[in-house]
C-alpha cells in the first residue's frame, strides 16, 4: 500500500459523519473513507446512472457513453494519479464515483428544464442535488436519511471545483445540517477529482462524437492540443490505417493531461509548502492544476467542442425535446401529486416552495428512460 503524503486525507483524521454509528464504523476491514466509496457503489442513485445521459440523449448504440461508464472513467484516472501524488486513493475514487449523481435525467438540457421550473422557489443546482440526494434522498439504513457520508466526501462534493461563495437554498439547508466550511478550499482529493472529470469528458465526449459521424478527424485537427497528440501518435504508428488510431489518440491525450496535471500539480505542492490537510484548505489557492499552457489548450479544446458537439443541431433538437419532457411533467405533477408513486405522492406538501422542490426532486432522480415512459403514459408520446 502506497504510503499517504502528509497532506493527503488521512481516514483516521476524518471528522466524522453526522450521524454517529456506534460499533459498526468498522463493519469489515474497510476505513472510513472505504466504506463511503463502497456506499456510494452499493447506492441506488449510482445505479440509476447507467441511464441518464452524458452526451447523447437515450443513445441507440451500446458503445456511447452513460453517467455510470463517465462516473467509471473519471475514478479510474483520479485513483492512477492520486496514487502518483500519494493522496488518499479511496477518497478520490469516491468523489469520481459520486460527482454526477445529482444530474437529472436528459443531462444539462433536463437541469435547465427544472431550473426554469423552480426559477420562483430556489432555482436548481446538479451539483447542490448530490448532496442533497446522498445526505437526505437516497436512504436505505434503518435509523437515519442519506447515506451518511464522511465529511470530508461531503466537503469534497461540494467544493470540488472551487469554495462556494454564494450558495444556493439546497447548499444552505445542507450546509445547516452538517457544516461544510463552504468559503475554503477543498482537500487536494476533491481538487483531483474535478480535473479527472475534466480529463476524461474532453477524451471520450471527442470518442463518442466520432463514433456517432457528429465529429470528423479533419474538424478535430484544427484544434493545436489535438493536432499536437495526433501528430505524436501517426509518428509511432506510421503503418497503421487511420481508423484504427482514432481511440490512440484519445488514449494519448489523456496522457499528455495527466503527465501535465502530475507536473505541475508536484510544483505547485512544493511552491506552498503545504504540510497537512488543513494547510491546502487555508492556502486559498487551488492546487491540484494543469500547466498556464496546457490550461489554454484545454479551454480551446471545450470551446471547440461546445461548437460542434455540443451544439451540433441533432443535439440541440434533442437538448429541446427533453425540455419539453421535464417541463411537461412537472407541470402534471404541480397540478396532480397523485400521478406521483405513493411514497411520493403522500409526502407531497401544499405549500410552495416545498411542494415544487420535492417535486424536482423526484424527477431528478429519474432515468431517461423512465422520464419518457412516465411523460408518454401521462402527456402522450411527443412526435
Amino acid at each position: 500500500m502506497t504510503m499517504l503524503a502528509s497532506y493527503a486525507s488521512q481516514p483516521d483524521q476524518s471528522r466524522g459523519r453526522l450521524h454517529a454509528e456506534p460499533g459498526g464504523e468498522m463493519r469489515g476491514p474497510r476505513d472510513m473513507f472505504q466504506r463511503d466509496r463502497d456506499r456510494i457503489i452499493h447506492s441506488i442513485s449510482f445505479r440509476r446512472l447507467r441511464h441518464k445521459t452524458q452526451v447523447f440523449v437515450s443513445p441507440d448504440g451500446d458503445h456511447y457513453r452513460v453517467r455510470m461508464t463517465h462516473s467509471l472513467e473519471v475514478a479510474q484516472i483520479g485513483r492512477a494519479i492520486a496514487r502518483t501524488l500519494a493522496l488518499n486513493e479511496d477518497l478520490t475514487e469516491a468523489l469520481c464515483l459520486a460527482h454526477d449523481i445529482g444530474h437529472p435525467p436528459f443531462g444539462h438540457a433536463g437541469e435547465d428544464a427544472l431550473e426554469a421550473a423552480l426559477e420562483d422557489h430556489g432555482g436548481f443546482d446538479h451539483n447542490a442535488h448530490t448532496l442533497r440526494t446522498l445526505m437526505l434522498l437516497d436512504s436505505p439504513y434503518p435509523r437515519f436519511r442519506g447515506l451518511n457520508l464522511s465529511w470530508e466526501m461531503l466537503e469534497g462534493l461540494a467544493k470540488h471545483n472551487g469554495p462556494v461563495t454564494k450558495p444556493g437554498w439546497a447548499m444552505r439547508e445542507l450546509d445547516a445540517l452538517f457544516p461544510l466550511d463552504l468559503t475554503s478550499h477543498a482537500s487536494l482529493e476533491a481538487q483531483l477529482a474535478a480535473l479527472s472529470d475534466d480529463i476524461a469528458y474532453d477524451n471520450h465526449d471527442i470518442d463518442d462524437g466520432l463514433r456517432a459521424g457528429l465529429l470528423s478527424l479533419e474538424q478535430l485537427l484544427t484544434v493545436p492540443l489535438v493536432r499536437h497528440c495526433w501528430d505524436r501518435v501517426t509518428t509511432r504508428y506510421p503503418d497503421v490505417p487511420q481508423d484504427r488510431l482514432l481511440r490512440e489518440l484519445v488514449r494519448e491525450q489523456i496522457g499528455v493531461m495527466a503527465n501535465d496535471l502530475l507536473t505541475t500539480t508536484r510544483a505547485n505542492i512544493a511552491a506552498a509548502g503545504v504540510e497537512t490537510v488543513a494547510d491546502v484548505r487555508a492556502l486559498g489557492r487551488t492546487l491540484v492544476a494543469f500547466s498556464p499552457e496546457l490550461a489554454a489548450q484545454e479551454r480551446e479544446l471545450k470551446r471547440f467542442m461546445y461548437a460542434t458537439l455540443y451544439h451540433h443541431p441533432d443535439q440541440l433538437a434533442a437538448a429541446d425535446r427533453a425540455r419539453v419532457i421535464v417541463m411537461d411533467l412537472f407541470r402534471a405533477y404541480l397540478a396532480d401529486p397523485a400521478l406521483m408513486p405513493p411514497e411520493w405522492r403522500d409526502e407531497c406538501a401544499l405549500e410552495e416552495p416545498t411542494r415544487s422542490r420535492h417535486i424536482a426532486d423526484f424527477i431528478a432522480g429519474m432515468t431517461d428512460r423512465y422520464a419518457e415512459k412516465r411523460h408518454a403514459e401521462i402527456c402522450g408520446a411527443l412526435v
